[in-house]
């Protein structure tokens, strides 16, 4: 049966969605299914008529798709969305329209590639995709999302920030200094974890753990080199103290008499040709999305389970998860995941000399 398949890609930034779009495209081409794009999300999507782009070879070349970005955009600022119908009290109308652009289009399914808060979004809404079948893939950075063991766009950002890292640590041993790198991730600190260990950095602070920056200070003096890196997640923070957690670390640091400088490759994280693992979970999880379609799942996230390629559903996603309040739409939860204190990588890190702290929480 001939199916009419819409892509969006939705949220942050990431390396590997152009891989997943030009997988879904070949996909789509072997079962002789027709695909568009829609351009800029959600905020292309509540335009009228929706912006949209027929994915074809002439808009999209195989060449570009493992470039960072994604070609199909995901939205910008000044334009209606979630946070800003929902900041004007219009968010019931700005549903509305999203439902009746996607009824316009007559798509017989709808690929959702987002972070957690697209996800979540998704699975409150869910309205929103009546009438044809929703499956989301999961992106992001931070790898904050329940349920799956790797999200796309993750290992690119732990390559980029780790390669980051090496070539500062060069320039630390020149001037004998100590870098504090403030990593991304928001509120999770596998970004950082992943990258810190990657490099085989001194000293790891991420929000899971709880750290005393006395001790912190105590393992840097108690070094045996004069230089080296201090991985900082961007959501630490230390009581009495305020600022980039990166700067509150260093005016920790300079205390002491401990040289050193701060540094932030802030959206470098999010850039980067999409490494090979990416890529090879961008396959995965457009493979198992469209057997998905052909299945006649709807409401359900592609997820990386043990090895397993699989689809859960978004209830079960939204479930797993810890439930925080949406800080730009009211009334909204997200669901998060963070690093468990089972984490094989804390206890690596310990076992390696690596500060990580004290007490996992």
């Amino acid at each position: 049966m001939r199916k009419k398949i819409g892509i969006m890609t939705t949220g942050g930034d990431c390396s590997g969605l152009n891989t997943v779009i030009q997988r879904l495209i070949d996909g789509c081409r072997l079962r002789k299914w027709d695909i568009i794009g829609i351009q800029d999300g959600t905020d292309g999507l509540y335009a009228n008529p929706a912006k949209t782009i027929d994915l074809t070879n002439d808009v999209f070349q195989f060449a570009s798709s493992h470039l960072a970005g994604s070609i199909l955009s995901n939205g910008h600022d000044g334009v209606m969305n979630f946070e800003a119908a929902a900041h004007a009290g219009k968010l019931s109308a700005f549903n509305k329209r999203l439902q009746k652009s996607l009824k316009d289009l007559n798509l017989d399914a709808m690929v959702l590639i987002g972070g957690n808060g697209s996800l979540s979004l998704a699975h409150t809404y869910n309205e929103i995709y009546s009438g044809l079948q929703l499956v989301c893939i999961p992106k992001t950075m931070d790898l904050d999302i329940p349920l799956t063991d790797k999200t796309i766009g993750f290992d690119t950002a732990v390559q980029q920030l780790s390669y980051y890292a090496e070539q500062l640590s060069l320039i630390a041993r020149s001037h004998h200094r100590w870098f504090v790198i403030q990593a991304m991730g928001r509120a999770c600190g596998s970004l950082a974890l992943h990258a810190g260990v990657a490099v085989g950095a001194d000293a790891i602070l991420i929000p899971e753990v709880k750290f005393d920056v006395d001790n912190l200070v105590k393992h840097i003096k108690q070094s045996k080199r004069d230089y080296g890196i201090i991985m900082v997640s961007e959501a630490i923070s230390i009581r009495g103290h305020s600022g980039k957690p990166a700067d509150m670390i260093s005016r920790a640091l300079s205390a002491a008499n401990i040289p050193n400088r701060t540094s932030f490759s802030e959206h470098l994280q999010r850039t980067g040709d999409t490494t090979a693992s990416d890529r090879i979970l961008a396959m995965g999880f457009a493979d198992t999305a469209l057997k998905a379609i052909e299945n006649n799942e709807t409401n359900v996230m592609t997820a990386l389970q043990n090895g397993e390629y699989k689809t859960v559903s978004l209830s079960d996603f939204f479930n797993a998860g810890r439930k925080v309040k949406d800080p730009n739409i009211v009334g909204v939860m997200t669901s998060n995941r963070y690093v468990e204190p089972d984490d094989v990588l804390l206890q690596i890190a310990t076992d390696m000399g690596i500060y990580i702290g004290e007490k996992r929480k």
